[in-house]
């Protein structure tokens, strides 16, 4: 490694302990909003003591070829790499998700949206329940521009005995999506991977069945300013939909109606100044139930409709 951090040539030269703090300075130096967390993180990644192990494990020795590892990842976090790429993976719920260049890396704000699409397929599951006429089937959930995965591998996971159908139109992430169903177990059993275009691969009988559909699509205006280390690493097609940032909930709110059953529901992940267009689009689009909930920080985050 390079900078103020200690130098090992030999395994036994250094402890974590001497690298963590060396690494700590580094990524200080750079600049990093939360050194201290990713140095850890960086460390854990290179050593393989994670958590509570790695406290226990301060003292041992570090290895040349363990410090030569730490030093590339730290080099990629100070170039501005997000860490979630850098270690390649990220936490989603109770998922841990692959994660790299061709999907954005997922965020706290979705596991709130996530929330919310259980929420409406435990409400649609209950009054299927206790409709007797209704034949019991495996409710149906679609993850529209999946992206990683996060959303429906939730839902396929915490809900078992759901079908997800997760659609990507980028062909480079749905190849991470399916490497992150490969690492479900039992779940990924009932998730499918289709690559198109939001409704458009979905097998026709799926038409009026949908228990719940849920997106994350892009919504950023073409003019709105983001930080950089979004701008110039996540993927742009998963951001920005067009000029407004509208175009592609447009067509999410305006084709749901037809494919959701009776009693399902459209979730939508929005930014923070949508609230009230996509309400009205809601309404435009025959929604009888429009709710826009916010997330933790009380801001507008996502569209609740029902038909």
């Amino acid at each position: 490694m390079t900078g103020s951090e200690p130098a090992a040539t030999d395994a036994g030269v250094v402890s974590w302990r001497g690298v963590l703090g060396g690494t700590e300075q580094r990524l200080t130096a750079a600049g990093i909003a939360s050194p201290s967390v990713d140095a850890r993180r960086l460390v854990e990644e290179a050593s393989g003591l994670v958590g509570a192990h790695l406290i226990l494990g301060l003292d041992e020795p570090a290895t040349a070829e363990q410090v030569a590892r730490l030093d590339e990842l730290v080099s990629r976090r100070v170039a501005g790499e997000p860490l979630q790429y850098v270690l390649g993976r990220w936490a989603f719920r109770s998922l841990e998700l692959l994660v790299d260049r061709r999907v954005l890396i997922p965020r706290p704000e979705t596991e709130q949206v996530c929330e919310l699409a259980l929420a409406e397929l435990d409400r649609f599951r209950s009054a299927r329940r206790a409709d007797a006429a209704t034949t019991p089937t495996a409710p149906v959930v679609a993850d529209l521009g999946a992206g990683s995965g996060a959303l429906g591998l939730a839902v396929a996971v915490e809900r078992p005995g759901t079908d997800v159908w997760a659609v990507e139109r980028s062909a480079a992430a749905a190849e991470v999506c399916r490497a992150n169903v490969a690492g479900l177990g039992p779940a990924a059993r009932r998730v499918h991977v289709v690559e198109g275009s939001w409704f458009a691969p979905l097998p026709d009988d799926l038409r009026g069945t949908l228990a719940v559909v849920v997106s994350n699509p892009p919504y950023v205006a073409a003019d709105d300013p983001l930080p950089a280390d979004v701008a110039d690493w996540e993927p742009t097609e998963a951001l920005v939909p067009g000029p407004t940032g509208l175009e592609d909930i447009t067509h999410l709110v305006a084709e749901a109606p037809r494919w959701l059953a009776p009693g399902g529901a459209l979730v939508v992940e929005i930014g923070e100044t949508q609230g009230p267009a996509v309400a009205a689009l809601a309404r435009e689009a025959g929604f009888a139930e429009v709710e826009i909930r916010p997330d933790h920080n009380g801001r507008d985050r996502a569209l609740v409709a029902r038909p």
